[in-house]
């Protein structure tokens, strides 16, 4: 698995916090022990920066990155419905086949790893957005993808070429 950097992972607890509300987010967190401190937070980046120390940055087998993961998990969920979790688990499988054994990019399949991106991303973000698609797929993607999703953000599928994609424009540049 793919982590975040601390600018993604602040914009994942923004994103969070912008669809529940900020203490509401900190109660989740306290609730699944992800957080130790009761006391409320003033703001996006104090809970941001709390959180990226204590799961370390989410690498760290730790109540906080198991509280975040299931937080985005949960509110990620509700925002699909069942149905497109189902398609997205045939498109995740789709990607998968285009990645080696040790998890890197088959060469020769590296064109249709790039139409299952695509498609991925196109159903995901008609569902929840370009930005929580895009870091949704960071968070579940191995680092030879993270790679690639980085550097070129979600690949647009031909229908979508004349918009504007919100995960490019979140993407590093």
């Amino acid at each position: 698995m793919a982590y975040l950097t601390q600018k993604e992972f602040r914009q994942a607890v923004e994103l969070l916090a912008r669809e529940m509300g900020l203490q509401r987010l900190r109660d989740q967190l306290v609730r699944r022990n992800g957080l130790v401190s009761r006391r409320g937070v003033r703001s996006v980046e104090a809970l941001s920066d709390q959180l990226y120390m204590l799961s370390g940055g989410l690498r760290r087998q730790v109540p906080a990155t198991y509280a975040f993961h299931g937080v985005w998990s949960e509110m990620l969920s509700r925002k699909l419905g069942e149905e497109p979790e189902k398609e997205l688990e045939k498109l995740a499988e789709r990607i998968n086949e285009c990645l080696s054994p040790s998890e890197e990019v088959i060469r020769e399949k590296a064109g249709a790893l790039e139409k299952a991106l695509a498609a991925y991303g196109a159903v995901l973000r008609a569902r929840v957005g370009g930005d929580f698609a895009y870091l949704d797929m960071l968070l579940k993607a191995v680092p030879a993808v993270a790679e690639l999703l980085r550097a070129k953000g979600i690949p647009e599928t031909g229908e979508d070429r004349g918009e504007g994609s919100a995960a490019a424009e979140a993407a590093p540049k």
